[in-house]
């Protein structure tokens, strides 16, 4: 068998990817020609390889892409690697339908930090959160399998928790705008346990700003009795001639402008 006959073979089975080792088994051939014959593959645009050893079968209608899209390949990554993931932050929230445009980076939160990938135009970046098993995730299904999504209730922590990866407080606070329909005032509640308590802070004050009251009052109220201390609004900025706000504990070194 030669690669092109393997690879049309894995396609004709509805998968998309491969290892190098894969291969190597399939062909009954060297490591060395091997990868040789993949290159030549790469080299037509008939493969990619997102990772090291990690290969990407690109079916004509992506060529110009250069790879398949992210939501089609970081899940099968992820579990090649071994590595628990959810799409987070911006691609959630365009997920869920809060998001004025698609993303042009598909955002997916892991334990520890990863470089970005970039695969043709194709570019998927990742984001490091501890507890990344923990938080609560909804399943999508794409055209190659499943994709783990962060919860509504997650994605909006996630997003006061990380604003420079989703275009500062004021992007954030229009999302939540559009998010806010989609919040359960007890899972949001629920989440606090598994954020850090000046995300709830952020959060509540944010959500406070868009005046959706019935799901800020709860954090509210939970902020009263946990927050002993005020914590910036915008984290890493100047809190010099800051306001104070006292409901919510916070340093408001940032104006917010929603996007209503």
């Amino acid at each position: 068998m030669d690669i092109s006959s393997y690879i049309d073979n894995l396609a004709a089975k509805g998968r998309y990817h491969f290892t190098t080792k894969e291969a190597v088994v399939a062909l009954g051939s060297s490591p060395v020609a091997t990868r040789a014959a993949i290159r030549r593959l790469r080299e037509k645009g008939r493969v990619a390889m997102p990772f090291r050893g990690f290969h990407l079968i690109v079916p004509p209608e992506y060529r110009a892409l250069g790879c398949l899209p992210a939501d089609q390949f970081v899940p099968q990554l992820m579990e090649h690697l071994g590595l628990a993931y959810y799409a987070g932050l911006l691609t959630a929230a365009s997920l869920h339908g809060a998001a004025h445009q698609a993303p042009m980076v598909f955002q997916a939160i892991v334990a520890d930090n990863r470089p970005e990938i970039c695969c043709g135009r194709v570019r998927a970046e990742f984001v490091a959160r501890r507890n990344v098993s923990e938080i609560p995730t909804v399943q999508r299904n794409t055209l190659r399998g499943v994709l783990r999504v962060s919860t509504p209730e997650a994605t909006a922590f996630d997003l006061v928790g990380y604003p420079g990866h989703a275009g500062g407080l004021s992007n954030v606070a229009t999302i939540l705008s559009e998010l806010a329909e989609n919040l359960d005032a007890r899972k949001v509640l629920a989440e606090t346990a598994r954020s850090p308590l000046p995300w709830t802070q952020r959060l509540g004050y944010l959500l406070e700003r868009i005046e959706a009251a019935a799901l800020a009052t709860p954090l509210a109220e939970y902020v009263a009795v946990r927050a002993k201390e005020y914590v910036p609004l915008r984290p890493r900025k100047s809190i010099a001639r800051a306001s104070r706000d006292s409901r919510w504990r916070l340093i408001v070194n940032e104006g917010v402008e929603a996007d209503l």
